[in-house]
């Protein structure tokens, strides 16, 4: 009995939340004032001096054409500056006649400018002396600075300081890595 009763009840309930939907408004007036314009209503600012009407808002969303021709009406008024300009132009005033007459002339004036000599780079105190290669290994050199001897190939570091960048037959290119100058090519010597 008591399923039967919960039962009854299920079905009035959902039929109750179903039919307002499947038989539509029941009175004509609902979308009648649903069409009328909203009432307005007042902004409360605190704000609001004695003696001036409170801003009324409307929430109508049609278009009001007597406040937008208002707005379209409005001239600016401005103090002269230009509004899309960061800064206002400066007017430079030109120079006059030059204080320099032919009488008082500065020889150093008139030579061309001269950048700063650009002394090259102390030679590399390496000497290349042969070839330390074997058949099917990469190409490498004996370099001799005083009385020590060392063995480099391509792209190795000699002294700390110099590295070897190409091998040829008759030279070797060498840069200085210490003070970053151009690399040098040392002829190959006999002794």
């Amino acid at each position: 009995m008591w399923a039967a009763a919960l039962g009854g009840l299920a079905i009035l309930a959902v039929a109750y939340q179903f039919i307002p939907m499947l038989t539509g408004p029941s009175s004509p007036d609902s979308s009648a004032q649903a069409a009328a314009p909203a009432v307005p209503r007042v902004r409360a600012h605190a704000g609001v001096k004695p003696g001036k009407k409170p801003r009324v808002e409307s929430l109508d969303p049609t278009l009001q054409l007597p406040l937008l021709a208002t707005s379209e009406l409005t001239q600016y008024q401005g103090n002269g500056r230009n509004i899309f300009i960061s800064q206002a132009e400066v007017e430079i005033p030109k120079p006059g006649a030059s204080p320099v007459t032919d009488g008082n002339k500065n020889p150093e004036a008139e030579a061309p400018y001269q950048g700063p000599k650009i002394q090259p780079p102390p030679p590399i105190p390496l000497q290349f002396y042969g070839f330390a290669s074997r058949a099917g290994e990469p190409r490498k050199i004996f370099l001799k600075q005083g009385d020590d001897v060392w063995v480099a190939g391509e792209g190795e570091i000699v002294d700390r300081r110099y590295k070897v960048i190409r091998i040829t037959p008759t030279s070797v290119e060498i840069q200085d890595v210490v003070n970053s100058g151009p690399p040098q090519s040392i002829p190959l010597t006999q002794g």
